[in-house]
């Protein structure tokens, strides 16, 4: 308890230095202790492997063709980690730990400067301690880095329309140009959406001057021109055509059969953003804490957050880190909740601890059943007849512990919350959820992949080296970066018909589900190999000369 009294102490020494550590002990350990998962990581992470295969860091690629669906800074970053570390599943998801890292200290230095010491570590440990936060930065995908330069384009943004100042505008449309060239011009449009819904509040008058809108207009199109003007000054305006397009087909129709329900975001957030979710309703609806910071802070969050909500429940293609965009503002909103009930020294509400101790049970329960399943695989079997159940993956009979630690955990969280040792709380909360997930990340999660998709990957990986091409019969990109596809071995040059039928010219190696395996029965130089749960493999020949 005294650390603890140290630790949200005006006098603690170095909070920096404590986040940093804390960050890399929860974020760096195990991340290339699983094989990357399809799709998103895996394609992102090839796209830089190609860049540093090539040499050609100025276009993304898939299989050595244009890759229009999304621009090059954070392959830029996973090519410079791999350059440092090799072409490994940790260099391609050591740029989010760093991030992860970066992003604590962020907030960290914004809530000490908007308010003051105690209200920047509570920010931390509230971001902290959310499952899907603290996931993503253990992840290859690009989100967390977007987010961040969005999160720090709006901020500047509230600075340059509060402090009056030319820099606040040129750091604002900077971090908004970084966020063009991660993602697309979906950083542009969160940025100019959020403004717009708070001009609206106060009834369109007058906020900044000319001189700060062309400032911030101006950097946002020389940072986001860096390679989308200069892509299309060198190669034509086809690359930006296509890449618009992808963008509308993303909006107005279920990409990849992910459409979901209209409520999957909102479900999403408050439970996989637990505790900070619950913590932050109050703020989300209300505004009378918003006088406790200044320059209407409260308020902008509170519309980012909603921004991105309705934005992307109104988006047809539905996936899981599309609303990560809200998690900022969320656990800023949460912060200023705890913040509040701190100073006046009162206890929650009990109808608020209530849910955050259901929701915690809830995600106890599921940290326990899945491994529990594994385990007993005669239950799962008993309810889901799959080919992937029939891998043999050794189980050590305990994996599930760590879920069993965790409703305890939450248990006690919720006394501690209850008595009102809310520091306590929330302190803990950040690094019991890190070290359980570490231990999940050591125990449970590849065996999850390895019923999933390893047996694929293990053949792909046999593969590497050899003069062939290798062609699943499905949507994948892992056959790519594990068998580290050469340029010369590039299947994009012909149809799928020559592979099975034409005259090639080097052994074609097949991958396809076993219930697709009738798909072969008309080629007769086509070799069954073997197929291990889900997957079966082939191979045909070239005909000797």
């Amino acid at each position: 308890m005294d650390f603890l009294k140290r630790l949200f102490s005006e006098d603690f020494k170095h909070p920096e230095l404590f986040i940093v550590i804390s960050g890399a002990i929860l974020f760096l350990p195990f991340l290339g202790y699983t094989h990357l998962f399809d799709w998103d990581e895996i394609n992102f992470a090839e796209s830089a492997r190609e860049m540093l295969l090539t040499g050609n860091y100025f276009r993304v690629m898939i299989d050595y063709v244009p890759f229009w669906e999304k621009p090059p800074l954070f392959f830029w970053l996973q090519s410079l980690s791999m350059h440092l570390f090799g072409v490994n599943e940790f260099a391609a998801r050591f740029p989010n730990a760093v991030c992860g890292v970066i992003t604590l200290v962020i907030l960290y230095r914004l809530g000490k400067k908007l308010k003051d010491h105690t209200f920047g570590m509570l920010w931390v440990f509230l971001y902290l301690g959310a499952l899907l936060p603290h996931l993503y930065f253990k992840s290859g995908i690009i989100d967390p880095v977007f987010n961040l330069f969005i999160f720090l384009g709006i901020w500047y943004l509230i600075e340059t329309i509060n402090a009056n100042q030319l820099k606040s505008a040129l750091t604002s449309g900077v971090f908004t140009g970084l966020a063009i060239l991660t993602k697309g011009p979906v950083g542009l449009l969160l940025v100019l959406l959020t403004f717009l819904v708070y001009w609206s509040t106060l009834k369109f008058r007058k906020v900044s001057s000319f001189k700060h809108i062309l400032v911030f207009a101006l950097s946002v199109f020389v940072v986001s021109s860096l390679w989308f003007g200069a892509e299309t000054i060198k190669n034509g305006p086809w690359f930006i055509v296509e890449f618009i397009q992808y963008q509308i087909r993303l909006f107005s129709t279920p990409d990849a059969g992910h459409e979901q329900p209209f409520y999957y975001h909102f479900a999403v957030v408050l439970i996989g953003c637990f505790p900070m979710s619950v913590l932050a309703i109050p703020n989300l609806f209300n505004t009378k804490n918003d006088s406790m910071v200044p320059f209407n802070t409260a308020k902008w969050m509170r519309i980012l957050f909603w921004v991105v909500m309705i934005l992307f429940t109104i988006v047809r293609t539905k996936i899981v880190h599309y609303s990560s965009m809200a998690y900022l503002p969320l656990s800023f909103l949460a912060a200023l909740f705890i913040y509040q009930y701190l100073n006046d020294g009162r206890r929650l509400p009990s109808w608020l601890l209530i849910i955050n101790l259901a929701i915690g049970l809830v995600l106890g329960l599921l940290l326990i059943a899945l491994p529990v399943l594994l385990i007993r695989k005669d239950w799962l079997l008993q309810l889901i007849s799959h080919p992937s159940l029939q891998v043999e993956v050794p189980m050590y009979g305990w994996e599930y512990l760590g879920g069993v630690i965790y409703i305890l955990f939450v248990i006690w969280f919720f006394i501690r919350m209850r008595r009102g040792q809310l520091k306590l709380a929330l302190f803990s909360n950040a690094f019991v959820l890190g070290l359980i997930l570490l231990f999940n990340g050591y125990f449970v999660v590849p065996k999850v992949e390895a019923y999933s998709q390893r047996p694929a990957i293990d053949f792909y990986q046999t593969l590497e080296g050899k003069d062939i091409y290798v062609l699943p019969m499905f949507r994948t990109y892992a056959h790519y970066f594990y068998a580290k596809v050469q340029p010369e071995n590039s299947t994009h040059l012909h149809e799928r018909e020559w592979f099975l039928s034409g005259a090639i010219d080097k052994p074609v190696y097949f991958s396809t589900f076993v219930s697709r395996e009738g798909d072969f029965a008309a080629f007769d130089d086509i070799e069954f190999l073997y197929s291990k749960g889900d997957f079966a493999f082939y191979r045909r020949m070239p005909v000797s000369n």
